[in-house]
């Protein structure tokens, strides 16, 4: 009996999913356990195994396409099984899904299905000038095209902007690309490339990540009271303890290894620094996770580095180099993301010295971090050489009061400016 595979719930926080890859065409035998499709959530693209064994039937949702939790992304079952019946009980829309196939398929030809006008391919699309021919898009620029179409146009290299669609409203089919003419293009008077006088722009459909930011920061930014605590660093004596640490050759460790041990350091003597806002309770953490943000094509992730107060340096510095690593390829784990208790933002590597950071919600602060700068300061009454670093702490005064904040960054400030305090 054919079994219906359901878009799974790979996050806490995931409300659909996209297909980023299949790893079987309908026709295709498939063992429970084997890699069946990779699914990118709102936090990271996982692999996603088969639950069941048979021959995969049907394919709900295309590579690309996104389509809610539970609903139906496949069907295994034996093969030549009729699931037409299935498909009608599951709920499941023609126009949005696979053709059903009852025997394996012929892997030469690939059949055509209508577009999801929400995941739709970027492409750049010029205005056009004294055009002669049907314009396969909407008001809004987007190209009306079938992923069958897209695809052989990206293998030839075909601009969709400048390709005339003879399906129904113009759309772009299979066989406006096998006879597209550069030279019909040219003569249509389709401007495919910007020129001089012309506007144009690309239409790049959110990905899961970037909606999930989208929907976490507005939901802080606009809910929680956020109030900024700003404060200078002598790192004279951070640089030196780092050229000599690393002087060692065990280990290399960063300022912001550094920056990060000291805010784990501080957090245990501020632990009302160290807490959540739950709503109708606010949360004391006596652990302390540090979340390090790390930046991402599609955003910013913040992976934590856990009981950071208990590791050293080397430890700090590997755990960040391989999170970052991960983060990168999309291959952390939602865990990985999860249950930290404060967080950090360091900037200073692309050169900004000031700035504030947004809460990452439930937790109570996040401390922004820029580079270190060379500058005149003041010491023992005469302007000598120095080098500053500026912190800045977002505080959501629902959880941390002004005074509480001050002498959290306070604390911080003397570690930074005093390395040897962090080994205490």
């Amino acid at each position: 009996m054919a079994e219906i595979v359901r878009m799974p719930k790979l996050s806490d926080t995931m409300v659909e999913g996209v297909v980023a890859a299949w790893h079987k065409k309908v026709g295709d035998a498939v063992k429970e356990g084997e890699l069946l499709a990779e699914i990118e959530t709102d936090k990271a693209t996982m692999e996603f195994e088969s639950f069941f064994t048979g021959v995969l039937l049907h394919i709900g949702v295309e590579k690309g396409n996104a389509a809610p939790v539970n609903s139906v992304l496949a069907v295994i079952g034996k093969a030549g099984e009729d699931i037409s019946a299935l498909l009608t009980s599951a709920g499941t829309a023609a126009a949005t899904s696979a053709p059903v196939e009852t025997k394996k398929p012929d892997p030469a030809p690939v059949k055509e299905t209508q577009p999801i006008a929400a995941v739709a391919q970027p492409v750049a699309v010029a205005q056009p000038v004294a055009a002669s021919h049907a314009v396969s898009s909407n008001g809004n620029g987007r190209i009306f095209a079938s992923p069958l179409a897209k695809k052989m146009a990206e293998d030839k290299g075909i601009d969709l902007s400048t390709v005339s669609g003879s399906g129904e409203n113009h759309r772009i089919v299979k066989k406006d690309i096998e006879n597209y003419s550069p030279s019909a293009a040219k003569s249509s008077g389709v401007i495919h490339a910007a020129a001089a006088g012309t506007e144009s722009y690309n239409d790049v459909p959110n990905s899961q990540m970037r909606k999930a930011i989208a929907r976490t920061l507005s939901a802080s930014k606009f809910s929680a009271p956020h109030f900024y605590l700003k404060m200078e660093v002598d790192m004279d004596n951070a640089i030196a303890a780092r050229e000599a640490i690393n002087a060692g050759g065990e280990y290399k460790i960063s300022f912001n290894d550094m920056v990060i041990k000291a805010v784990a350091s501080a957090l245990r003597r501020h632990p009302k620094v160290n807490a959540d806002w739950m709503g109708d309770f606010i949360r004391y953490n006596n652990h302390i996770h540090v979340g390090v943000a790390v930046a991402v094509d599609e955003g910013l992730v913040v992976p934590i580095v856990r009981f950071t107060d208990s590791k050293g340096f080397a430890q700090i510095s590997a755990e960040i180099k391989d999170l970052a690593t991960r983060a990168k390829t999309k291959k952390l784990q939602p865990q990985e993301m999860e249950g930290g208790t404060f967080a950090v933002s360091n900037l200073g590597m692309f050169g900004i010295e000031d700035f504030t950071s947004i809460i990452n919600p439930p937790n109570g602060c996040i401390l922004s971090v820029g580079q270190i700068k060379s500058t005149p300061v003041v010491k023992n009454g005469q302007i000598v050489p120095g080098n500053v670093m500026k912190l800045s702490l977002s505080c959501d005064h629902r959880v941390v009061d002004g005074a509480v904040g001050s002498a959290f960054l306070k604390t911080l400030k003397e570690i930074l400016e005093n390395p040897v305090k962090m080994l205490v």
